[in-house]
């Protein structure tokens, strides 16, 4: 009898979001999985952690009850409860806090545990139905955005699956031989079938550094400077396309007198990198027209990302490699989606007057900052679904302390026992995505990927929407979508979008929302508000915080700085085998990571006497994390890399690493920090 494989789509935020086929042994139990081969992008290859799902579905610790805490907050301790009585504790906490403070009082919060179109943003349709405060996404990947809808307008582009088309593939800021394998696959095709270079653009070896024909390691929050230098030497060795500059752009001699002093020389003194490196890569990137830009988060987790997003978007502006199929530039899909979401995120209920607090700054808001309660009053409840802020938030002492307060009650919906949920006052069982019915948005390719249930119900956990619709009715809506099942409101959302049914969706498993090549390449005008790229964009009508950004690219130094007191710079990348704090649990992941180490460059553990296994200290005026040294060279001197996202308990001292980074937003609209922090270093 042959394996019986069922379809299905990866959940997690990673852009790749795989079309999978999952080993079914059982009604309750899976074997292996592996990506759809017939799927042109996922390409039949899926990451090792996915892959060995297995471990993280049917592991021992899951959570099978709803729970009650009965002792201090953060201890976890808590007895069993009944689904009833705990959603009824949940709606009289909600109706006290929204009756003693407002409405605005009780925060819904979610993040990135799935990205199902239901599963993860139908909390908004509560937050709409009672008017509880709004919610800022930008944890992830606002800064990037900021940055890209400056010079482009929307986030669309080529389809990534041009790459194996390209001569030249340059992979910015990313790591997808960690963190998006399947944009390997179809690079290795363009290496394999046309000879295509690769490059690779980060502040640390990598391993899609160590894979790379080039390897370009720079000093934390530069690489706006790099991208000027790289423009001035196009502009001046005469690989500008200046015919597209003129029909496509706002380009002009300001631009080109601006950049007539970004040398290599200059940049050579910002980045770390030999000018003539510099130089030698500015001219192949100028000489090949099929050059690709595969941009990623990492280099705008900076004070400075969202401009330094800005400066490398206007290379292939400068070259015209827009023009040409596998040229041009692709950061993520999401303005292609076009779904009618209307009915699914209670769209229609949004009263705007109500107050949006940014998701980032939870430790702020919580510990009642007024400038991030946005004018409103203080957080009094909160449901917490697909979010472990305790570990995964910008200083996260204070999202501790927030969290541990006695008059904020916090209903957390999860899967384990996290730091988070260890502070919660109802803490709730949370289904897995193979026992629930999705849509996936796929933001590094152009696929809305299918995830029909595959399993039966682990034990007495409940879907997010389940939650959300036991809840609201509870709070006494009388809104039809809080009657409708996940299926109901997904095969709605299609209907409503003319993209079929649910069933037609779940027959091909994905539907493919790739726009013509005139189109992704902006041949017929830039997605902008005059139809071209921007180098002068517009800083304020991107985010409040644009004060300081400057009206064309350039670098920025308001990252930062190592000091006499502080002469480190801390960049916290994720690690291979984990996906922020999930799968820190299995022991396929924890086999592979072992435990949190501090890379070193070797000189500077020379100096400082810091040996292989050593303890040190890291810290700043936010706090301070003790962990396990490492010395390498896979920085550049005075850089200290941790790859995580590791809990908190992994630590020496149960202080995770992001206690260090800052929750101030980053300009011009919000978001995280998190390679862009200076810390002392010390042995223990």
């Amino acid at each position: 009898m042959g394996k019986e494989f069922w379809k299905s789509a990866c959940p997690h935020d990673c852009p790749s979001a795989c079309s999978l086929e999952v080993e079914r042994l059982s009604s309750t139990r899976i074997g292996r999985i592996r990506g759809a081969a017939a799927n042109t992008y996922t390409d039949g290859v899926v990451c090792a952690k996915v892959a060995r799902y297995a471990e993280r579905v049917h592991h021992p610790d899951r959570l099978k009850q709803p729970l009650q805490r009965v002792g201090e907050k953060g201890k976890g301790e808590f007895r069993p409860i009944s689904w009833d009585d705990a959603l009824n504790e949940v709606a009289e906490a909600f109706t006290r806090a929204a009756r003693t403070h407002g409405p605005e009082a009780v925060w819904p919060y979610h993040s990135g545990g799935t990205m199902g179109v239901v599963q993860r943003w139908g909390i908004d349709r509560l937050r709409h139905a009672f008017g509880y405060s709004r919610q800022k996404s930008t944890i992830c990947v606002t800064p990037a955005d900021s940055g890209w809808r400056a010079g482009v307008g929307k986030l669309w582009g080529p389809d990534p699956r041009e790459m194996a088309q390209s001569d030249l593939i340059v992979v910015w800021g990313g790591n997808p031989v960690s963190t998006q394998v399947n944009a390997m696959t179809h690079i290795a095709k363009a290496r394999k079938q046309r000879g295509a270079k690769l490059a690779v653009i980060d502040v640390y070896r990598t391993p899609t550094v160590e894979t790379a024909d080039i390897g370009l390691v720079l000093r934390p929050g530069t690489d706006a400077a790099l991208a000027l230098a790289m423009m001035h030497v196009l502009l001046k060795e005469g690989f500008a396309d200046r015919d597209y500059l003129a029909r496509y752009t706002d380009f002009g001699a300001d631009i080109e007198q601006h950049i007539a002093d970004k040398t290599p020389q200059w940049a050579s003194a910002i980045t770390g990198l030999a000018a003539a490196e510099i130089e030698d890569f500015a001219r192949l990137y100028g000489r090949t027209q099929r050059s690709f830009l595969r941009l990623g988060f990492g280099f705008t987790r900076s004070r400075n990302g969202s401009a330094a997003m800005h400066a490398v978007t206007c290379l292939p502006a400068i070259t015209g490699a827009w023009r040409h199929q596998g040229g041009g530039a692709f950061f993520l899909s999401w303005d292609n989606w076009r779904l009618d979401t209307t009915l699914a995120h209670g769209l229609d209920m949004i009263d705007p007057k109500t107050r949006i607090i940014d998701q980032s700054r939870i430790g702020p808001i919580l510990c009642g900052d007024k400038d991030a309660l946005a004018g409103g009053p203080p957080v009094m409840a909160m449901l917490m679904q697909n979010a472990n802020s305790a570990n995964v938030a910008p200083d996260s002492a204070a999202v501790a302390r927030g969290l541990g307060r006695e008059d904020l009650f916090t209903c957390v919906h999860e899967q384990f026992i996290t730091a988070t949920a260890k502070y919660a006052d109802i803490l709730l069982p949370a289904a897995m995505f193979l026992e629930y019915d999705d849509l996936y948005y796929g933001l590094g390719h152009t696929h809305l990927t299918v995830g029909p249930a595959v399993l039966d119900r682990y034990e007495d956990c409940h879907t997010n929407h389940e939650l959300i619709c036991g809840l609201a009715q509870r709070l006494g809506s009388n809104q039809p979508s809080f009657r409708m099942s996940a299926v109901e409101l997904l095969d709605a959302t299609l209907r409503a979008s003319g993209r079929g049914t649910w069933d037609e969706a779940v027959a091909k498993g994905w539907i493919d929302f790739a726009e013509d090549f005139q189109s992704s390449h902006f041949l017929d005008g830039f997605p902008s508000s005059d139809g071209r790229f921007h180098f002068k964009p517009d800083w304020s009508a991107v985010g409040p915080y644009h004060a300081g950004l400057k009206p064309l690219p350039d670098h920025l130094e308001n990252y930062e700085r190592e000091s006499e007191d502080m002469p480190f710079r801390l960049v916290v990348p994720p690690a291979r085998a984990f996906l922020n704090t999930t799968f820190t649990e299995t022991p396929g992941s924890i086999s592979r990571e072992g435990e949190p180490r501090a890379l070193i460059h070797e000189d500077d553990a020379t100096r400082l006497g810091v040996t292989e296994g050593a303890v040190v200290r890291l810290g700043n005026a936010r706090g301070e994390v003790r962990v396990k040294a490492r010395p390498s060279l896979t920085a550049r001197q005075g850089v200290v890399i941790v790859e995580g996202n590791w809990p908190s308990g992994a630590y020496l001292d149960g202080v995770g690493i992001n206690t260090l980074i800052g929750a101030d937003p980053v300009p011009p609209n919000g978001g995280a920090a998190f390679h862009d922090t200076a810390i002392w270093l010390k042995v223990a």
